[in-house]
């Protein structure tokens, strides 16, 4: 299966370059796989870049968790994240997707000096 960059995903979500985004079409029309690497930089694009908000990151998310030309690595841990971001948005996606990564893993607790990040199961504040 081939694989996507960030640059990919992102004009597939915001659609603000027609020529790009038919050929991101294209590129993807047959599967692609994106690794959490890209997502997490995907989001990062779309919030400092765009400035989306978390309901629109959340829903950029959803969209491709269910986009039927693309497989997302560990769709369960994006969802697991996911959950965590619309319940806590201020978390931010890329934390909660950390924090997922390592429970995966089953490398808990993850450390954290971040407050909100340490209120979740699993994360443990350092001092």
């Amino acid at each position: 299966m081939r694989a996507v960059d960030t640059n990919v995903l992102v004009r597939l979500i915001v659609r603000d370059n027609a020529d790009q985004v038919s050929a991101a079409e294209a590129f993807v029309t047959n599967g692609a796989w994106v690794s959490h690497l890209v997502l997490a930089e995907t989001i990062w694009v779309l919030d400092a870049v765009y400035e989306c908000t978390a309901e629109q990151i959340a829903a950029s998310v959803h969209m491709l968790l269910n986009h039927k030309d693309l497989t997302l690595q560990d769709p369960d841990v994006i969802s697991a994240a996911l959950e965590y971001f619309r319940a806590q948005p201020r978390l931010g996606f890329s934390d909660c997707l950390v924090l997922e990564i390592a429970r995966k893993s089953g490398n808990l607790p993850l450390g954290t000096f971040d407050r909100n990040l340490a209120k979740i199961e699993g994360a443990e504040r350092l001092r």
